[in-house]
């Protein structure tokens, strides 16, 4: 029975059953709770959500594609298409060509000269960025503002092809707020400001330490190890290392392989390695982790 349950990938239905049906809670009875309570909880559970997607995109395979991206696409987190962000998380995977500026997805590395040419005030925003404060603060905005810089390039060229995306993304958003608003009752401004885009800062914080330059692709991508609280969160991702070199493997495999082999992974990645998030915040709370010009290009 718990091979068939996890074979089936029981897990990852069980969180998609909890995420759902604890949001629906939360929102319903948002009256009736306090605001510490709920807009916590919901924080956590829309960021959640952002580690299912992910899920979704490499694992998760004993459901079909469809049925997959149905149980992700509801845009819980408001900001992005999910077809938008599996292609860019599918070319973020191109391991050769990680934290390489322009080819990376999501690289926060620029290139040199690029660098050079930034404005002061620019150039403060995006070191801000590599602080850890920073990237749950300013990075939910850098990354909103290159949304819309490369959506409106790309329809600026005559390329449409994201117009349907954006169309499904309105509507489901619209019939979130029909839920969240006219329903619960929920002022729709509480939701984006109080939820929404403090899970998007949030979800960064895994982002903030898994990459970074190093001479061979197998030295970019860290392991963090963690508590359960960040570990459920993130799906076990934050062990991003594994994820990278077996992007197949279900979330809830990876903290056996890592315990199984530890010295493998470690000699694979430069001991690029972390014991905690608060290690990591005692490091880099205030203070830059790397200068975001590239060494190499």
């Amino acid at each position: 029975m718990k091979d068939w349950f996890l074979r089936n990938d029981g897990p990852t239905w069980l969180v998609a059953l909890a995420l759902y049906g604890g949001w629906a809670a939360l929102i319903w009875f948002h009256a009736s709770l306090p605001w510490w309570v709920i807009f916590p909880l919901c924080t956590y559970i829309v960021a959640w959500h952002f580690s299912l997607q992910h899920e979704a995109i490499h694992s998760f395979l004993s459901a079909p594609k469809w049925l997959r991206w149905a149980v992700v696409m509801p845009p819980v987190g408001l900001w992005l298409p999910f077809p938008l962000y599996y292609a860019a998380h599918r070319k973020h995977h191109q391991n050769t060509h990680l934290t390489e500026p322009g080819v990376d997805t999501e690289s926060v590395y620029w290139t040199q000269r690029a660098w050079a040419n930034l404005g002061r005030a620019r150039r403060a925003a995006l070191m801000a960025n590599q602080t850890l404060a920073g990237r749950a603060l300013v990075g939910p905005l850098l990354r909103l503002e290159k949304l819309v810089l490369r959506e409106t390039q790309r329809l600026g060229k005559g390329d449409f092809s994201h117009v349907p995306h954006w169309i499904a993304h309105v509507v489901m958003v619209a019939a979130l707020f029909w839920y969240i608003s006219g329903v619960a009752g929920m002022p729709w401004w509480h939701y984006v400001l109080f939820i929404a885009w403090p899970a998007f800062g949030l979800g960064w914080i895994r982002s903030f330490i898994e990459h970074r330059y190093g001479e061979r692709p197998g030295q970019r991508t860290a392991i963090t190890e963690s508590n359960a609280f960040w570990s459920l969160l993130f799906l076990n991702n934050n062990l991003h290392a594994v994820h990278h070199v077996f992007p197949k493997m279900a979330w809830f495999e990876i903290p056996r392989y890592w315990r199984d082999n530890r010295e493998k992974i470690l000699a694979h990645n430069g001991n690029y390695y972390f014991s905690g998030y608060g290690e990591i915040a005692r490091r880099w709370l205030l203070k830059p982790v790397f200068t975001p010009s590239h060494p190499r290009f």
